[in-house]
This record gives structure tokens, sequence and C-alpha cells, in this order.
């Protein structure tokens, strides 16, 4: 998987004390959507973005978006852990004003938001926190 070298940086996630872990039900899809969907998820593992778990504590599951395009979008809702972890003490800046704040200037340079996921990995021992349901499995 390209991106940062996990050796500069990776990403720990900070459940709170106490927090139960929550296993999500399967959804259900559309028959025409889940040869799609499938063929998605192995996509990200024939390229090493995401294994096969057994036994994991947290399970989120899957919401499958239509693209423009008419291609799916694999996505996971990860509600229940993002309820578990504290909240952030900083706040993002807001996209408008910084490109208002560029105006008047020679040179802009700009990050291609699609292409910026995915580029720090998961800390190893918070991989399985991450752990999503699919229509074969988990």
């Amino acid at each position: 998987m390209s991106g940062l070298d996990p050796k500069v940086a990776v990403h720990h996630l900070s459940i709170k004390t106490g927090a139960r872990p929550i296993k999500q039900g399967q959804r259900r899809f559309r028959p025409e959507l889940i040869p799609l969907i499938e063929g998605e998820v192995n996509k990200l593992i024939e390229v090493g973005f995401i294994r096969e778990v057994k036994y994991p504590m947290w399970i989120s599951s899957i919401a499958p978006v239509r693209k423009k395009n008419g291609q799916i979008r694999v996505c996971v809702d990860f509600r229940d852990l993002n309820n578990a972890c504290p909240k952030d003490d900083f706040h993002l800046p807001i996209a408008k004003l910084m490109i208002n704040a560029t105006i008047g200037h020679e040179a802009l340079s700009f990050m291609d938001g699609s292409s910026g996921y995915n580029q720090i990995r998961m800390a190893p021992a918070d991989e399985e926190l991450t752990a999503f349901r699919t229509p074969k499995g988990i």
C-alpha cells in the first residue's frame, strides 16, 4: 500500500474507558449490488489495503454508494466506533476561508482531497477495531 511509511506515522484510536464494543448487524442489499460490493472489497484485499480478520471485538457495517459513473464506493459506517472515541479539541479549517485567503496572491497550491485518503496506516494494534461486515463475511 502506498502512503506514508509506518515508521514516520501511524494512526492510533483512543477508545473511551468503559466503552462497550458494538457489533453492527448485517445490512440487506439489493441482489444486483452484492457482486459490485464484493468486487470492490476484493480490489482492496488484492492491493493490501484491507485483510480478513477472525473474532473482532468491533464490527461495523458497510453502506454502498453509487458514484456518478455507475461504480460503487464501499463506505464503512463507523458511527459506533466514532462515538466511543473522545472528540478532538481542535477544529479543521473551513475550506471557504482558506480559499478566500488566497485572493491576491500570485502562487496557489492545492491538494487533491480524493487522493489524500488512506495515506496514513492504522496502528497494527487498532486495525481490528475497524473490522466491517460484507455480504460474504467479515
